[in-house]
């Protein structure tokens, strides 16, 4: 499946969320390939569940409006989710189950002219001046959702290196919860088809190599943000004792959305909340329990011989938790 096939893979980096549709974290190679390649991967190398396609939706908003999704796209979108579903890719936790509807807990994106939108419209103006700074990079950064890139970016809030190649049963939790998640948030994104904050404008963003991808795609709620909160409250319940550089770095990882200028305020508000209710709602889950069981062994295991992460990171991540854009 090409990338202009895979929206998400583009709004999520391409390639974390490659596969919910090939499995919930991307790639920008055919479907063929990818299957092919997943047999000689590592299950940290492999590419993670991509969500499901956008709907026919237009995706508009105060911003411009952008293109739909062909038909032929989702037809291919819908034949790789069927396909995920043949036991090839995780399943959800959620499956035979009812999974939360975030189109009815969280509140609708602030109208144009609202007070909330206008914050909106702050955060956006302000950050667009942080273009070039060591943030700016940091939010470059975590926008890769490559499953070792996304649990390195948390190593400094461990205290320790985490090294995906080293956890394959967290990855094996990551990619499962990914599965289950990612489809709810796009729930989310194609009702309201919110357009972000750069559509229709020449505002610098800071991955400008997915700016026509990402353009056709809803800004609300955010799904990198959901991801990021979601690995956070994960490595909380395993790592108790780093809870609180843990969370911090979860709402870090979330902010960089709109430093990135991809997201407004309220996308990425709106992500913590779908992030939570989803770990939330995996807890009613014996086998999500489990796996998270096996994933806190394993990385307790993990934390005696790993090294030490990169002490400038770790002072790059504490200033941006100090100058917080919301």
């Amino acid at each position: 499946m090409q990338k202009k096939h895979v929206l998400f893979a583009s709004a999520l980096g391409v390639s974390f969320l490659n596969t919910v549709l090939a499995p919930a974290y991307g790639a920008d190679t055919p479907t063929s390939q990818s299957q092919s390649q997943s047999q000689s991967q590592s299950p940290a190398d492999q590419p993670q569940p991509q969500p499901h396609a956008p709907s026919s939706q237009t995706v508009a908003g105060t911003a411009g409006q952008a293109a739909a999704m062909p038909a032929q796209t989702r037809a291919q979108a819908q034949a790789a989710h069927a396909q995920a579903q043949t036991g090839q890719q995780p399943a959800s936790y959620f499956a035979g189950g009812t999974p939360p509807d975030p189109t009815q807990y969280l509140p609708p994106p602030p109208k144009p002219g609202s007070l909330r939108h206008q914050t909106d419209d702050t955060a956006f103006a302000t950050t667009r001046g942080w273009k070039n700074d060591a943030r700016w990079a940091l939010a470059a950064s975590d926008a890769r959702l490559h499953l070792p890139d996304l649990l390195n970016s948390f190593s400094c809030a461990a205290g320790f290196t985490i090294d995906a190649s080293k956890t394959p049963r967290l990855v094996a939790l990551l990619r499962k919860m990914g599965s289950t998640e990612v489809p709810d948030m796009w729930k989310g994104k194609d009702y309201w088809h919110r357009a972000r904050p750069f559509v229709g404008t020449d505002n610098a963003i800071c991955t400008e190599e997915e700016r026509e991808e990402i353009a056709k795609t809803g800004s609300y709620p955010s799904g990198h943000t959901m991801l990021g909160w979601s690995l956070a409250l994960v490595l909380t319940e395993i790592l108790p004792d780093r809870s609180t550089a843990i969370l911090q770095r979860g709402r870090v990882f979330g902010e960089s959305r709109i430093v990135c200028g991809v997201h407004w305020e309220s996308d990425v508000q709106s992500g913590y909340l779908v992030g939570a209710g989803e770990v939330a709602a995996m807890h009613g889950n014996p086998a999500f329990r489990a796996d998270l069981d096996a994933a806190r062994a394993e990385l307790q295991a993990l934390r005696n011989t790993a090294p030490k992460p990169d002490a400038k990171q770790c002072e790059i991540e504490h200033d941006a938790a100090v100058h917080s854009p919301l």
